[in-house]
């Protein structure tokens, strides 16, 4: 099987805490050459919430263009810890979501959670505001 690998920038935002919520993905091919951009407002959301559902639907949109191989990037430090296994989930909200992600990496050749500083996720970062502010609009 030949190897299609992704880099995916994840980034979840909350206005509120609980509060209207928006995602943002990047996914770049192997090259680091951008191939698709995801931003959506999923309603009202904790930042937590919203950083997982911003990585779930980075890497669905990665396994439908048939990626095998996958690094994730996110800013979220607990999101990082708890699929790396270094922290338990102890959120009832947040259990679900954690097994769908598992779920979902399972079905990776390979793959790698990592944690980055806010700084290195501008794009993603900016594309879960955009999700926020054009939410304002209707």
């Amino acid at each position: 099987m030949k190897i299609k690998k992704f880099y995916i920038y994840t980034d979840g935002c909350s206005k509120g805490n609980p509060g209207p919520a928006g995602i943002g993905v990047v996914i770049l091919d192997a090259k680091k050459k951008k191939v698709k951009e995801i931003y959506k407002y999923i309603g009202e959301a904790t930042n937590n919430i919203a950083e997982y559902n911003a990585l779930l639907n980075g890497l669905e949109e990665s396994l439908l263009m048939g990626s095998n191989e996958i690094v994730a990037y996110l800013d979220s430090e607990l999101v990082a810890k708890q699929l790396n296994g270094e922290y338990r989930v102890k959120d009832s909200n947040i259990k679900p979501l954690f097994e769908r992600a598992l779920g979902f990496l399972k079905r990776f050749n390979s793959f790698e959670i990592k944690h980055i500083e806010r700084s290195k996720n501008k794009e993603a970062d900016k594309l879960a505001n955009k999700a926020i502010n054009l939410s304002s609009l209707f």
